[in-house]
């Protein structure tokens, strides 16, 4: 696996003049954005010389990912809050579904594609961290835990049904807890009283902001307090464009004056949705995202600078492509985002994620020591196959290869790798008659290829910086790759999130089957053997 850190620009001496001291070393800067992967909706706190990041995580299981840093530019995955969504039936996929291969939608009562985990936001509080969070279809909802990686409590209700988002709690000075959050469709504004303990809203909540013509979509409200001031930072405009809004109010209840304080402009045409944090040192910086199409909404980090009690972000309002690294009391440039897996340990790896909850007796790591073992489960479409395992793609551009072993499959089952999203572009092997073809798919149209003789196959997706994919495939480890398929653009958006390297297996069939009850570690026909996942991101 090769892999780089996020660009820090000037960031080195030349030693003679170093040693003899007669030039000082530039200073750091670093480069937006500080992560190229769909971390969407982000927050963040301070705790310490240690910094925590979560972020929207919809419909995949386990769910909302906890990032650490040290110096707000180079982050890696701790933790998930979620080890799988409990919400509804329909999060382990209850059949029959309408949802196919060809679209995005209607996704049906049956499956929670766009559901799920929506704009948590996370403090610490008497020594705790807390995380909170909605999910459209049920409520809101809160975890508890005494460190960022967990174990994290079992999900408290907050607030029971449909229509919420995006909650962000508050404890004030003088003890009083809050609890602030807006409706799907993007506000008003609303504000609950809360129990200390965090758990129980105290009355119906009250409407403290709602202007549709000069805050127009306003959602994912988080909440400060600085000089005497309440400050709401929200973002209005809509997912792909407009601005970062910030309301203060010299009560918790209203009235609030508003100013927009981060504008689209260098390229960036909805720089907003985050969150707000200081350095040790007094620095004030506001993480955020920008929705780029098939790569999701990536992370930018802005510098933040008080003038009348007004934060101005980035460059006097306009989104920064670079600038001096933040003085933080420590730094983590060995920090990554984990991608790249050999299967070797049993225990699955931070950085994956199943399409919905996983079929528990359906997949391994310990049956063949080494080897991702996946059954497969019949369905008429792979948008209904259990445990498709993905993780986020990181950009700009990757090289995702992946070695599969197919002596388990049966007659009807496909397998392979997959930029999982609308229309879900694959390549893979398709059993038919006794035997193996190469197959490429895209909205459900499959392209045969040669037979594989062989028991064994690596694919290969480069995603490229355009946002296409081309497929290719190799027999060997030591053998050329030769392209399969065409050049396919990948979905700009697909239920709220980018597109997401993915191995699957799955039955085809006109029945979509129901979840099993198999025991663990009892896979002993139509699976596949994944041997490893490798990622090269090209920056």
């Amino acid at each position: 696996m090769a892999r780089t850190a996020p660009a820090l620009i000037g960031g080195f001496c030349v030693a003679m003049f170093c040693m003899t001291g007669a030039v000082a070393a530039p200073a750091q800067h670093y480069a937006n954005p500080i992560i190229h992967a769909d971390y969407s909706d982000p927050d963040v706190i301070r705790v310490g010389e240690d910094y925590f990041l979560v972020a929207s995580s919809f419909h995949f299981s386990p769910g909302l990912p906890v990032l650490q840093s040290k110096d707000l530019v180079n982050w890696k995955i701790i933790g998930h809050v979620l080890n799988r969504l409990p919400f509804h039936p329909s999060y382990d996929m209850v059949p029959p579904y309408t949802l196919t291969d060809a679209v995005s939608k209607p996704v049906g009562e049956g499956m929670r594609y766009a559901g799920g985990v929506w704009a948590p936001s996370i403090r610490y509080h008497n020594k705790r961290f807390y995380v909170y969070w909605a999910t459209p279809g049920e409520g809101i909802f809160m975890s508890s835990a005494e460190h960022p990686a967990g174990p994290w409590t079992e999900p408290v209700t907050v607030l029971a049904g449909a229509g919420y988002e995006d909650p962000c709690p508050f404890w004030d000075d003088d003890g009083k807890a809050w609890l602030v959050h807006s409706k799907v469709g993007a506000g008003p504004i609303i504000l609950h009283a809360m129990s200390p303990d965090g758990k129980t809203l105290l009355d119906a909540g009250k409407i403290i902001i709602e202007d549709k013509v000069n805050l127009p979509i306003l959602e994912g409200p988080k909440v400060y307090k600085r000089n005497g001031y309440y400050y709401i930072f929200a973002p209005i405009g809509g997912v792909s464009t407009g601005p970062q809004a910030v309301m203060r109010s010299r009560s918790i209840q209203g009235p609030y004056e508003y100013r927009s304080v981060l504008n689209p402009g260098n390229g960036l045409d909805g720089p907003h949705q985050g969150g707000w944090v200081e350095t040790p040192s007094g620095q004030g910086w506001f993480i955020h995202f920008n929705s780029t199409g098939a790569f999701g909404r990536i992370t930018h980090l802005q510098p933040v600078v008080w003038k009348d009690d007004w934060p101005v972000m980035g460059e006097q309002g306009l989104p920064v492509l670079n600038h001096l690294v933040p003085q933080t009391a420590a730094q983590s440039p060995d920090f990554r985002l984990q991608s790249s897996d050999e299967f070797s340990g049993n225990v699955l790896g931070l950085q994956w994620s199943w399409n919905h909850n996983p079929d528990v007796g359906r997949w391994s790591l310990t049956q063949r020591p080494g080897f991702m073992r996946i059954e497969a489960n019949k369905t008429r479409y792979l948008v209904g196959a259990r445990n498709t395992l993905t993780q986020i793609l990181e950009g700009p551009a990757a090289e995702i290869s992946t070695r599969i072993e197919l002596a388990g499959m049966t007659d009807g089952q496909r397998a392979g790798l997959s930029l999982f999203g609308v229309k879900v572009p694959w390549i893979g092997v398709a059993r038919e008659g006794g035997a193996n073809y190469l197959t490429y798919s895209n909205a459900g149209e499959e392209m045969r290829g040669e037979k594989i003789a062989s028991g064994s196959i690596i694919l290969r997706a480069h995603v490229r910086n355009d946002q296409t994919v081309q497929f290719s495939y190799a027999l060997g480890e030591k053998d050329a790759f030769r392209d399969f398929g065409p050049v396919t653009p990948l979905a700009k958006f697909s239920w709220w999130k980018g597109s997401r390297p993915a191995v699957f297996t799955y039955i085809r069939s006109d029945i979509d089957e129901v979840k099993s009850s198999k025991p663990l570690n009892q896979i002993h026909h139509n699976y596949i053997d994944v041997d490893w996942f490798r990622v090269n991101i090209v920056r």
